[in-house]
């Protein structure tokens, strides 16, 4: 029987673990168990990049060894007949053989893989529709592998040399250092053509750079061709070879990953293969850097074993569906193609109760429009108007606008057919949109304009519906204009044309106060987002706020004192959130603020600290005075996200030429999301939805540069969690409407959910590395205070660390060093070769759980946390 075997839950699949303290790496001491961590990490990115390819694996059942003595590797392609019966496969009959692969489509079975001590997965350029279904490549790949006596810089030199020629070509690029000797470049394909056409222009490109430069390239296999040289290896695009798959592990001494690039990053000197402990901080830097060339999802087909038997799209969340770019026309091709193609391949008429028409349209005059309300996985509503013989449709994710100088994101979408007209219900969950679809308005319009780029009607809706709110029950005109915003012709805006009365209207159940300032006019550039966001509409419920509200009555003026401490949250679960008595916000992962406004602006840390000078591009906050405010500084990455690694960058410096510099590559924003004092008055005495909605009436005036509301949402928690990790969020805070506001006191009225399990801890030693960290850190030993002022010990961390982590760790560390424990109840087995430190430094892991002994089982440093004192830090178990 296998040692420490245990059964987990992965995405509802129960997935048999065993010897998770069985090392995998023998030269850098990296196990199972961190192996298993580092592919939960990567596998949003992963997954997109190896979905449908059928997956050959390389596996290291014993560990990879070391330089001098390998360990011994199996290579696979079959699937064995131990097999999960859930892993999805696909079947493939070959010239010589027939072999079932498995496709690592999803993190359960990626995991299972980890367990299998398949460390390398390869996967092939082209993708499967099913059994015996090979699609056109929808990427080439050259691999640059440098000869004896060359290296990476000589890779990159000629990865410079094959950029050029393929962006004449308008091919999208990426780079991927291999984790093994040279450079991956792939380039995005549009799949019109067979692999062997595809693998000619390769090698024909291989061949024309050799010739070109015959000191630096060599397209020939030939050993004895490549020293000094860099080979240009087209063979890859065959429909018989695979490539390490970007994201995966490599089997060699040390924990490598073949990891994407972005060009700038090849400029670098000091270039250099990336370690799996390094792709953390670069996810939170860089996102999905191999996303520009992932291709849209594969349409399943009807026999392909494992993932089911119906014919559908891989936009199964809810979500407004992926777009068109224009309103389409209904007209049939010989091929039996019409404009309800799209639509019918995204829906099985056997398991939803949506209309599914097989016959194509037939092209009409009428003027029918329709709205849903469609309760998906995200709040929004689709527009759809009859023409020639389908609803046109678009997706507003906010809604119709009741003020004609707001205008809102459409997102067009597949035409639907004219049978949706009349449409209620709820289509089942796993289906393209599933959830609940009712109609939220319908009637007839009036046509004044249709063009390739706008659309402008009359909207004459029923009496009470939900456009009978926008105009006092007049008819409402309404425009939709393309905006093509990124680049992307499925974005339009809908525009409420003047003459409109404004004020607020009634979607379903809720009262919405609309609070899109920002949102483009016509005849400015517009700016929606390229993507739907899930927020619900309404940032409050209930009728809107007087502006006295910020004048109405508290507890009396605090008379200038000084400011509040700021109410802390419980660790909580989505269980304690139920009933109407909660709002819902985003948990943004920065470090809190107290904004005192009232005189001369100060930013107070949790600590009491005065962090202004740190954060000067926040000094606008002054206009907002005299008020005390609560919020969360942060620092947002390329697409938008808190990254606390960009954050780090920033705090505690104090010195105006270090936050100068260090503003230009790392800008901050605050997210406001409660108000304490308003013009002398104390608010903290009012339940939180009063006091929101005084925020809202102050934050009516205009926000200052790098200011924001944090949204509020009114969903259920489930929804609102789910939306939080699509983007990319650490989780969910959930306050109580009618609690008060507890100045320093960690309440049960707020609630953090997490994601991710976190750790505030206090770092009492560290241990020396070996290997390639010989010199430096190799692990931190942490603990928790407890309630008699000791510092319980909870276990160490190796993990995670930056290379300049590991430098100012060190730096910081040695200036702290004492000669006994702090801890009281360390084992003797982690006390050998200790540096031992003064506890006063605060970091922050995340982990998977805590052991039985109360130690935290796979810690990952997240980073220093120099707003919080030791004392601050609690048991968030």
């Amino acid at each position: 029987m296998a040692a420490n075997r245990e059964i987990v839950e992965v995405e509802g699949r129960e997935v048999r673990l065993s010897n998770l303290d069985k090392v995998l790496y023998p030269e850098a001491g990296v196990t199972k168990a961190e192996i298993l961590d580092y592919l939960r990490l990567v596998a949003p990115l992963m997954i997109p990049v190896v979905r449908d390819r059928p997956a050959t694996r390389k596996r290291w059942v014993h560990g990879v060894g070391t330089a001098e003595e390998p360990g011994q590797v199996f290579f696979q392609k079959n699937l064995d007949n131990s097999t999960p019966r859930w892993v999805k496969r696909v079947t493939l009959h070959h010239r010589h053989s027939t072999n079932t692969y498995p496709l690592v489509n999803d993190l359960a079975t990626l995991i299972w893989l980890g367990q299998m001590a398949a460390l390398e997965i390869h996967v092939p350029q082209w993708r499967v529709a099913g059994d015996d279904k090979m699609l056109h490549p929808d990427r080439l790949v050259l691999d640059l592998d440098p000869g004896p006596g060359a290296g990476l810089p000589e890779c990159v030199e000629v990865a410079h040399l094959i950029k050029p020629i393929l962006d004449d070509l308008g091919m999208t690029t990426v780079p991927v250092t291999s984790g093994s000797k040279g450079i991956h470049l792939y380039a995005k394909l549009d799949m019109s053509q067979k692999w062997e056409q595809v693998s000619a222009v390769a090698h024909e490109l291989a061949r024309s750079l050799a010739a070109d430069h015959p000191d630096l390239v060599v397209s020939d296999q030939k050993k004895t061709l490549r020293q000094g040289r860099v080979l240009v290896d087209w063979s890859q695009n065959s429909g018989q070879k695979t490539t390490i798959a970007p994201y995966s592990l490599r089997g060699r001494a040390q924990p490598m990953v073949a990891a994407p690039r972005t060009w700038a990053e090849l400029e670098s000197p000091d270039l250099a293969h990336v370690r799996y402990d390094q792709m953390a901080a670069r996810i939170e830097k860089y996102g999905n850097l191999f996303a520009p060339l992932l291709s849209d999802p594969v349409e399943r087909s009807s026999d392909d074993h494992g993932s089911g038997s119906r014919k559908k799209a891989a936009h199964d969340d809810g979500s407004p569906p992926p777009p068109s770019s224009a309103p389409s026309k209904a007209t049939t091709t010989k091929g039996g193609n019409d404009s309800l193609t799209a639509y019918r391949a995204k829906r099985d008429a056997a398991a939803t109760p949506e209309p599914v028409p097989m016959e194509s349209p037939t092209p009409g005059e009428g003027n029918t429009f329709v709205i849903h309300e469609h309760h998906a996985r995200r709040l929004h509503w689709d527009l759809r108007l009859e023409h020639e013989g389908v609803l046109a449709s678009f997706a507003l994710p906010k809604g119709v606008p009741s003020d004609a100088g707001r205008n809102h994101l459409a997102v067009h979408t597949e035409d639907h057919p004219i049978e949706y007209l009349t449409f209620s219900g709820s289509i089942p969950k796993g289906e393209y949109g599933a959830g609940d679809m009712f109609i939220w308005d319908t009637g007839t319009y009036e046509l004044e304009k249709w063009r390739d780029k706008e659309i402008i009607a009359i909207l004459h809706g029923r009496e009470g519906g939900g456009l009978a709110s926008i105009a006092d029950g007049r008819p409402v005109r309404i425009a939709l204009i393309q905006t093509g915003s990124g680049g992307d012709e499925k974005n339009w805006l809908i525009h409420l044309m003047k003459d409109q009365a404004k004020g607020h209207w009634r979607q379903g159940a809720r009262h919405h106060e609309e609070d899109d300032a920002a949102e483009p006019t016509p005849g400015a550039e517009p700016t929606p987002s390229a993507e739907p966001t899930p927020v619900a509409p309404s940032p409050t419920q209930g009728p809107p706020v007087a502006p006295s509200r910020l004048h109405g009555k508290g507890d009396g003026a605090t008379g200038g004192g000084a400011a509040p401490s700021p109410m802390l949250a419980q660790i909580g679960t989505p269980g304690l959130v139920h009933g109407d008595d909660w709002a819902l916000e985003m948990k943004w992962d920065g470090v809190r603020a107290v904004v005192d406004a009232r005189d001369q602006l100060k930013l107070i840390s949790r600590r009491g600290l005065d962090t202004t000078g740190t954060y000067p591009e926040l000094a606008g906050l002054a206009e907002l005075g005299p008020a005390i405010l609560d919020g969360e500084i942060v620092a947002m990455d390329s697409r938008g996200r808190p990254s606390f690694s960009r954050l780090q960058q920033r705090m505690g410096l104090t010195d105006p030429t270090d936050v100068a510099a260090a503003r230009r590559n790392y800008p901050v924003q605050i997210v406001l999301f409660d108000l304490l004092e308003f013009e002398g008055r104390d608010l903290t005495p009012l339940p939180f939805r009063e006091r929101r909605e005084a925020l809202e009436v102050l934050a009516e005036g205009g926000l200052p540069e790098n200011v924001q509301l944090s949204p509020i949402f009114h969903d259920d928690i489930d929804s609102v969690l789910e939306a939080s990790a699509e983007h990319g969020l650490e989780g969910v805070v959930a306050k109580r409407l009618s609690a008060r506001y507890e100045p320093g006191k960690r309440s049960g009225a707020w609630l953090k959910i997490k994601h991710e399990r976190m750790q505030e801890v206090v770092i009492g030693g560290w241990r020396e590395g070996k290997g390639n960290r010989e010199n430096t850190v190799g692990s931190l030993l942490l603990g928790i205070p407890d309630d008699d002022g000791g510092l319980r010990y909870a276990g160490k961390v190796g993990t995670g660390f930056s290379e300049r982590d590991l430098v100012e760790i060190a730096k910081k560390l040695h200036r702290l060093e004492r000669k006994t424990t702090p801890f009281g109840d360390i084992p003797r087995e982690d006390t050998v070769d200790v540096h031992w430190v003064q506890p006063k430094l605060v970091g922050e892991v995340r982990y998977g759980e805590w052991t039985d002994a109360g130690r935290l089982r796979h810690p990952v440093w997240r980073g220093w946390r120099p707003d919080k004192d030791p004392q601050d830090v609690t048991l968030e178990a």
